[in-house]
This record gives structure tokens, sequence and C-alpha cells, in this order.
């Protein structure tokens, strides 16, 4: 039997390649007769360009810049000399990873660090970015990203504003274009449809979980729409509020001001770029999974988009994953895993052996 192994991440718990690697040992240990092929999968979430240049067998180039705060913080991005692609995520040093409860506030979180890899790569010869939005700790709009680009923001007095403080997004007033500008187009990836406003929009969503109190919504609120207002009339652009904007804090929704940019869905942008349908064709059974399969998936994650093109060629596809009633979700199979005490400091370890014994009492029809 040929079975394609194609996890996502299994968030907080396990990465994507550790959970190809641990499925493949478990299943081939119960199975040895069985063919396998692994990839593991992103969807534009965090990560995503991460598995992206490993899997194109790309080196990573590694620099030291800035997480979501100002703290020192070493990244990476992965660049293809002959497309002068970089490929770069967000959450590589602007991740809410980064920061523990105390330190989670959009007011002062920044995209600067992001921008100072993009400016990196740029001098290593990109001119096309793609940008993989999840996971961030930010709503700034991709100010940061267009201040490591040169961009000025400045007060009423005409002076330039620090970064990462409390007052930055309110003190905007006037923009200045970089002196050298850099001839940038990019692609952003993205794992939710929210729009950046609105009700299912970045400030009610995802402000709380970077840290937004509720009674800062309107303030913060006002403040985008001033920046914005500044970026179309230095620009003569009106750019509408859009589906996948909400992603990141809004930083395809600033960046397409000043940038050519292309905003794409990363599961279907992922599994293109590394010819998964024909993986999916090859295979008699596909094993994929998540850390939490719930109602978000359906709008773009992984696991989903997989199953729908399992669906295309009348493949099998299992789910592993935590939580319960699945059973109607569109999977042949779903593999449930137990819940975890992430009070216990073993909580990864404990996830992975959760993971090796499910696959072990797996059996597939």
């Amino acid at each position: 039997m040929k079975i394609l192994i194609a996890p996502n991440a299994f968030k907080g718990t396990i990465e994507a390649d550790e959970a190809v690697e641990i499925i493949s040992k478990a299943l081939l240990e119960k199975h040895p007769c069985f063919v396998t092929e692994c990839l593991p999968i992103a969807d534009g979430g965090d990560g995503t360009c991460y598995l992206l240049g490993k899997v194109l067998g790309l080196q990573p180039t590694y620099i030291w810049t800035m997480n979501p705060i100002g703290r020192s913080q070493q990244g990476f991005y992965f660049l293809d000399p002959n497309t002068k692609t970089a490929y770069l995520d967000v959450s590589t040093v602007s991740g809410i990873k980064y920061l523990n409860e105390t330190e989670k506030n959009p007011w002062v979180s920044s995209t600067y660090g992001t921008g100072e890899l993009i400016r990196h790569a740029v001098g290593a010869g990109a001119n096309h970015i793609v940008l993989g939005l999840g996971g961030s700790a930010t709503v700034d709009l991709g100010l940061g990203i267009l201040s490591a680009l040169g961009f000025s923001f400045l007060d009423e007095s005409g002076r330039e504003i620090p970064k990462f403080g409390d007052t930055f997004l309110q003190k905007i007033k006037h923009i200045q274009r970089p002196v050298q500008s850099y001839p940038l187009s990019f692609t952003l990836l993205c794992d939710v449809n929210n729009t950046f406003f609105g009700e299912e929009g970045a400030i009610p969503v995802f402000g709380p979980q970077k840290g937004l109190k509720h009674y800062d919504f309107e303030a913060f609120h006002l403040a985008c729409q001033e920046i914005l207002l500044a970026f179309s009339k230095k620009t003569g652009k009106a750019i509408p509020d859009q589906e996948g904007f909400g992603a990141a804090g809004g930083i395809a929704y600033g960046l397409s001001f000043f940038y050519e940019t292309q905003l794409k869905m990363g599961a279907k942008w992922f599994f293109d770029k590394v010819g998964m349908e024909e993986k999916v064709k090859w295979a008699d059974w596909v094993i994929t999974g998540e850390g939490k399969y719930d109602g978000q998936s359906a709008g773009g994650k992984g696991s989903y988009e997989l199953m729908q093109l399992c669906r295309k060629y009348g493949k099998n596809c299992a789910l592993i994953t935590s939580g319960k009633g699945l059973e109607g979700a569109g999977f042949q199979e779903v593999i449930y895993l137990p819940d975890l005490d992430f009070s216990q400091k073993d909580f990864k370890e404990k996830a992975k052996d959760n993971l090796r014994n499910a696959v072990l009492d797996f059996k597939l029809r």
C-alpha cells in the first residue's frame, strides 16, 4: 500500500517535519511492507516558508535582528538566486512565540525585524519576497517592515517617531518615502480570510490574542484608519479592505500601497509549489493532521485543503488531531489524540508519544 504522509504542524507541540518523522516510523514499524512518501505541509501559518525552503533544497541565510518588542533575535531567510526570490516567515523574528503574556501589546509590537530580514535579502539579490503571514505578534499594518525598508513616520511637528513606543501608531501624521527605493514585489501567504476591519476583522478577532484590551478596540481602530488614510494621501491610491487583509495584523494591506503585492491562500499556493496533486494521485491513503481541527480549518487550513484534493481524485484521507465529533468532516478516518496538560514541563514530549501511539493503534481499512 502506498501512503502519503503530509501533516501540518501540531501548533505549540510538534513541528510538521517532526510529525512526518514520527508518523512514518510508527507506520513502518507496524506495516513494514508499506511504501511511504513524506511531505510536511503548511498553509500560510507559522513556519510555512521554513518548510518551503527545505522542500526546495535552499540554504538558509542567518542574521541578527529584532524580535517584536526590539530585543535581539536571530532570524533567517531562504534565497533562490535563480528566481531572485527570498522565502521567509513573519513569525521567524516577529512571532508571538517570543513574548510572554505581560509583553503582548499591539500598541508596541512591530514587524521591524521582519523588514530587516527583507532588506538583507534584497541586498543579497532578491527582488521578490514570499512572506508567510502566520504566527505574528503584531497589528501594525506592516509599518515595521516599511520602516526597515527606509520609510520614515513623522509626528505633527515633522519629527521621526521612535520605534517600539506605545504611542507610535497614534502619532503618525506624515510619511516620507525612502531615498533609496527597492524594486520589490511580494507574494503574501495567509491561512485566514478575515478582513482587516469589521466584526470578524483583525482587531476584534486577533487583537486579544496579541494582547489588545477590549477597551482599546475603538482607539486602535481609529489609529489604523488614520494610518491608512495617510497611506492613501501619500500614494493617491484608494485600496478597499478585502479578505485576507486581517492576516498578521494587516501587513498585506499596508504593503499594497507601496509595492506590488499578491495575497494568496497559503495551502493552495504551497501545494502548487511542491506538486501535491501528483503526490495525492500516487497514494492509496493520505495521512494528514494538525493540532486542533475546528471550524476555522475549513477556511483554508492545510488539512482541509488536502482532504479536498483527496476527494477530487477519489483517495482515502485520514486526519490526526485532538478534539471529538469530526466524523462528518469529510475524512475517511479520524485519529484522535488525547488531551494534553500544558502545565506539565514535558508536554511536548508527551505530545510526541501520543502521536506515535495513535499511529500504532490505527488500522488502515
